[in-house]
């Protein structure tokens, strides 16, 4: 058996967001706000709590079960991610955001998405995808703070 067998891909993505932090954290844990850039949900930022993501993003499939594993509030949320797949095995990883406050008075937001086992072709171009997603992703809750957020202000 090969070492490829027992390894992981991790997506790593840095964004810098002129929100502060306290913002950024809304559009990560408050179900409307998160459902405008990533789909309906029922988040809850509390340790122990499962919530479903409901999304037709391509790359990702129909409802991804949640669970929160570790929050600091406004500093950083954790959660297990497991997507159904219909034409393979369950992609089973974990979700973490950071953020951290920047001189300026922004947000420096960092996703960590872990765990893409590397059992094939397939799981790699999942991983490959990932870091494509997340970058839309990323566009999409700048867009989601600015109309929630600058907006309103």
């Amino acid at each position: 058996m090969s070492d490829l067998a027992n390894t992981t891909q991790t997506i790593v993505a840095d964004y810098d967001l002129p929100e502060p932090p306290h913002q950024v954290w809304r559009a990560l844990t408050e179900p409307d706000l998160l459902a405008a850039w990533l789909g309906p949900n029922d988040i809850r930022p509390e340790v122990g709590h499962r919530f479903q993501v409901e999304t037709a993003e391509p790359g990702l499939g129909g409802a991804i079960q949640c669970e929160i594993l570790e929050v600091d509030p406004k500093r950083s949320i954790t959660y297990s991610w497991r997507e159904e797949r219909d034409d393979g095995p369950a992609l089973d990883s974990q979700v973490t955001w950071t953020l951290t406050p920047t001189f300026v008075g922004g947000t420096r937001l960092r996703l960590v998405h872990d765990g893409f086992a590397l059992t094939g072709g397939r799981t790699l171009a999942l991983a490959g995808a990932g870091h494509a997603i997340s970058g839309v992703l990323a566009r999409r809750i700048v867009g989601v703070l600015a109309e929630a957020f600058r907006l309103a202000a």
